[in-house]
């Protein structure tokens, strides 16, 4: 039986109650593959703080075989008083240090793929880098084609750039990184969910800048579509960002944005928790759920396991 690895993610966060809700609504199939990356006390402790009755065992290796049913934890060492108040500092080497082993496991042909739980970006300790990033680099990803995709059923958004402040968008903006990027999600489409996806592309600037001689529209976007074309690949575009969510979007498998909030503040209006984030162009299949640590709600039993319940369902259904 093929592995889930599930890294538990940031200790100061919900995880925990996402993670303890999720485990009481999944089959007993998928919580046979499922071995969570944490601090085996911290769990324990977060159970017990959160009122949550769940069988939770250490495991050495992906191999053990133990309690199949119960949730077997791969011990990382962390060092805390309280289970909601781990140190800065001790927090980040444990972040750390848990995606290195989920990244090793998951290159591991037993594994069907990775899910991380929310992570504080600051945690990580590099300006402008999330999780995307971090695993990009440790999969030796080439020419920026890794791909950040926002999707459920019905729909997804992924943005060109990914964590970098606006006033650095349009510098960071290369033909070669957008036909690289939409190349990866239509192969992602056709491989994994076999279909050829429908794909819509936007421009920067209000109104595409009115299609100025100088504009990013008509210097990068447009030679890109016309390039991706030829390739044969289905794509619409540069399309006006202040319309195209009210309706016209339905036309669309995906829709592709310049900068991570052109796209993902309409989808996450519209479907809120019903997502999840999925990391195209690595060695192996990774996504998160499609929302923060929200530390204003521990304790307050607000959590919604949703996002996650739908990244295990998509890894146990497309993993490889």
């Amino acid at each position: 039986m093929k592995k889930i690895i599930l890294v538990c993610g940031d200790p100061n966060s919900i995880n925990s109650e996402i993670l303890f809700k999720s485990w009481k609504k999944i089959s007993k199939t998928l919580k046979k593959k499922i071995y969570l990356i944490s601090n085996y006390n911290l769990i324990l402790d977060q159970s017990k703080k959160l009122k949550f009755s769940i069988k939770i065992d250490k495991v050495k290796s992906i191999n053990d075989k133990n309690n199949q049913l119960s949730l077997k934890v791969l011990n990382v060492n962390l060092k805390y008083k309280n289970p909601f108040n781990v140190p800065f500092k001790n927090s980040s080497k444990f972040i750390k240090k848990s995606l290195n082993i989920a990244h090793y496991l998951s290159l591991n042909k037993n594994v069907l793929g990775l899910i991380n739980c929310p992570i504080n970006k600051k945690l990580l300790l590099r300006k402008n880098v999330g999780v995307t990033e971090v695993l990009s680099k440790k999969c030796n990803v080439k020419n920026n084609s890794e791909v950040m995709l926002i999707k459920n059923k019905r729909f997804a958004v992924s943005p060109i750039t990914t964590h970098i402040d606006i006033k650095n968008v349009s510098k960071n903006l290369k033909s070669k990184i957008i036909i690289n990027k939409i190349i990866t999600i239509h192969k992602f489409y056709k491989k994994v969910l076999k279909k050829i996806p429908r794909i819509g592309i936007l421009g920067l600037n209000p109104h595409n800048a009115e299609m100025n001689t100088n504009s990013e529209e008509k210097r990068i976007i447009i030679p890109s579509v016309l390039k991706l074309k030829r390739k044969g690949i289905n794509l619409t575009g540069p399309l006006v960002t202040d319309t195209l969510f009210m309706e016209d979007f339905k036309k669309y498998d995906v829709i592709v944005g310049m900068y991570h909030d052109q796209v993902l503040t309409p989808f996450k209006t519209m479907f809120k928790f019903d997502a999840i984030n999925i990391t195209l162009g690595l060695k192996y299949l990774r996504v998160s759920p499609d929302h923060g640590v929200a530390k204003k709600i521990i304790f307050k039993n607000k959590a919604n396991p949703k996002s996650l319940i739908e990244c295990i369902n998509f890894i146990n259904k497309f993993g490889t």
